[in-house]
């Protein structure tokens, strides 16, 4: 079943709380104030819960993300609907939440934190949802400066400091002069051995079958592939410029 038909209402008895679980509220018209299991209150919430949070993130933090240039366009909807998969059947209810949540840029920071706060120990997700709007922002051709700022003020809602956010945008933005290194998260004086375990570590990290089980749904696993071809391209350079066995 697609994620998106789980959205609005919370799945199987949950009700997602905080900032996102309001604005859920007022575009379901009922209140979601606590995350319930069949009445009781639950623990950490199970991956398919954790999917519908991040869900709505993305379609919150997308608008706003949209709009934060000023303007929403054809080419930043289009983009948005192509990173996230939505199924013509599911448009409705995203387009009551997407138009919800874009009717101004500001105020995404609470959306934001709340995400940051649930997936601290899953920062592979924060990062892949990073990489979707970094996508939108894209989608018409230039990435203007509000853009860059807006993203990096999410960034610092999720816990990144500004060497992760270069990484990140580096990795989702990178070109061929993109300093290999940064994107495996180590330098030119690192051993080689120590190259061929952190670039195995990120593999392992960023499989989808692993983001999956963290939280991540499938509709995004092309933003994850995104990234595991520039791990694999960084890879293949240092390979390449010290001759890796």
């Amino acid at each position: 079943m697609s994620i998106w038909g789980k959205v609005i209402g919370g799945v199987a008895g949950f009700a997602i709380g905080g900032p996102l679980g309001a604005l859920l509220g007022a575009v379901a018209g009922h209140a979601m104030d606590r995350v319930r299991v069949r009445g009781r209150t639950a623990g950490p919430p199970p991956p398919q819960i954790r999917q519908s949070v991040v869900a709505v993130a993305v379609i919150v933090l997308g608008a706003k993300m949209a709009k934060a240039d000023g303007r929403v366009t054809r080419d930043e909807i289009d983009a948005f609907k192509e990173v996230f998969q939505i199924p013509a059947g599911e448009m409705r209810d995203v387009a009551r939440l997407f138009n919800e949540a874009r009717r101004e840029a500001e105020g995404y920071e609470p959306y934001a934190k709340q995400l940051g706060a649930m997936f601290a120990h899953q920062p592979n997700i924060l990062e892949n949802l990073l990489g979707g709007l970094f996508h939108v922002a894209l989608a018409d051709g230039v990435v203007h400066p509000s853009e860059i700022k807006f993203l990096q003020r999410i960034a610092h809602a999720f816990g990144f400091d500004d060497t992760t956010f270069d990484r990140i945008r580096s990795t989702f933005m990178g070109s061929d002069d993109t300093d290999p290194y940064a994107l495996l998260g180590v330098t030119r004086e690192t051993s080689n051995d120590d190259i061929k375990a952190a670039y195995r570590k990120l593999i392992r990290e960023n499989h989808p079958d692993t983001l999956i089980a963290q939280g991540l749904p499938q509709e995004f696993i092309d933003v994850a592939n995104e990234k595991m071809a520039a791990i694999n391209s960084a890879y293949d350079r240092i390979e390449k410029e010290r001759s890796l066995p």
